[in-house]
Parts: structure tokens; C-alpha cells; sequence
């Protein structure tokens, strides 16, 4: 891997927005199959899988991907936070994310400007903390707020040819079955 710096940056237009608008859940690690990786995004996913599309709206919903190195090591490790806010308490969501705590699986983000990346390619994404709560006024969060975590040797992967309706509209290989949730 090449350690020198071979592009500089200009600063940009200003016509992005902030956010997630929605998170594609697959059981596991890996489930993708083959992914292949060029000009530093994913060209290419081989798998059949599943993703549990949740749509997110609203403040409270982001990631952060932050790089540690340690030059008494040698080492660099990338941790990415994901952090969900879902309205609303339901019996339903309640056990699915019981369910969400208890494994380890891969998430595509999908942001407001339509990028997708994927966390958790290598070592998965864990729940690391799941608040279920109720205000004490009438206009207070009813819902849920949780944080997920994935350690990788690189940050979350960029997905080429993300839509609208999917991210993996690239993908020409993948077999994907995108599960869109219901209201609860």
C-alpha cells in the first residue's frame, strides 16, 4: 500500500446536505459474496443476501468514521459510530432489535445525497447500546436511539451506482432481496 499523498483538495460547492436516509440490515458478516473493490469503491458484490431496508427521517441519524494510529505501533485502524434514531415504541421493532443486538451484520448507509457505504465488509458492525424511551412531555421522543460500532482496517467502503431505490443498482452480479419495513 502507497503512503504518499498524490492529490490535493479545493473547496467544494456548497450543495450537499447532512444525514442518513436509510440503512439496508443483512444477517451476518460477509453476506455479499465476492465484492470487488477498484479506484477505491465497490465495483462488484457476487452474493445473494437479503437486506432489511429501514427508512430513517429526521435528526439523529448519522455516522462518523474516525482513523486511530499509533506510530509506536505501526498500526491504523478505522472505527466507524452509527448512530439510529426510530420513532415510535412497538412489540415488533422491540424484538427485532433484541435480534440486532445479539449479532453481527454488515450495514449499506445510504446518506441524503445518495452515496452508500457499506460498514462492516471484514469484521461486521455490532449494537453497542439500544435506549428504549418515552418523554415525560407530550411532544418528547417515544422511540428508540442506537449505536452501532465497526472496527475495520479501512473506512467504510463507497458503493458505486447507488439509486434511489437501492443501493446495489450497481452491482451486476448481486442477487440482492431488499425487505422494506411496515409501519408499526
Amino acid at each position: 500500500m502507497a503512503c504518499l499523498v498524490t492529490k490535493g483538495r479545493a473547496i467544494n460547492c456548497n450543495d450537499v446536505q447532512g444525514g442518513i436516509s436509510a440503512l439496508f440490515i443483512t444477517n451476518g458478516v460477509a453476506p455479499y459474496g465476492t465484492v470487488t473493490i477498484s479506484s477505491d469503491a465497490i465495483s462488484n458484490m457476487s452474493g445473494t443476501f437479503t437486506a432489511f431496508k429501514y427508512d430513517l427521517n429526521g435528526a439523529g441519524n448519522s455516522f462518523t468514521t474516525t482513523a486511530t494510529t499509533s506510530k509506536d505501533t505501526g498500526t491504523t485502524f478505522y472505527s466507524t459510530v452509527l448512530s439510529v434514531t426510530l420513532p415510535k415504541l412497538s412489540k415488533d421493532d422491540s424484538a427485532q432489535l433484541k435480534l440486532l443486538s445479539y449479532g453481527r451484520n454488515s450495514i449499506v448507509v445510504q446518506d441524503r445525497n445518495l452515496n452508500a457505504f457499506l460498514l462492516g465488509r471484514e469484521n461486521g458492525v455490532t449494537v453497542t447500546a439500544t435506549t428504549m424511551t418515552s418523554g415525560d412531555g407530550r411532544g418528547d421522543m417515544s422511540g428508540y436511539t442506537i449505536e452501532f460500532l465497526a472496527e475495520e482496517a479501512s473506512p467504510p467502503d463507497f458503493i458505486n451506482g447507488a439509486t434511489a431505490a437501492t443501493p446495489f443498482a450497481g452491482m451486476s452480479s448481486a442477487s440482492p432481496t431488499i425487505t422494506v419495513g411496515t409501519n408499526s
